[in-house]
């Protein structure tokens, strides 16, 4: 079931129900990418210092 046809039946549920109507799927998109957007640009994203003790790193073999 696609996000228009859970909506519609959201939407009958809810008239049968008598409640408000969900909104509709998509209608607060914009908003939250600006959001993240302004949130990304005051609060970069930062790396930590790399640990050389990860499995790709090439090690020796043992009892060399």
């Amino acid at each position: 079931m696609d996000a228009i046809q859970q909506h519609m039946l959201d939407t009958y549920r809810a008239a049968q129900l008598s409640e408000p109507a969900p909104p509709p799927p998509g209608r607060h998109d914009r908003a939250v990418l600006r959001d993240l957007y302004r949130h990304w640009l005051t609060h970069p994203p930062t790396r930590g210092p790399r640990d050389h003790s990860s499995p790709s790193a090439p090690t020796s073999p043992s009892g060399a």
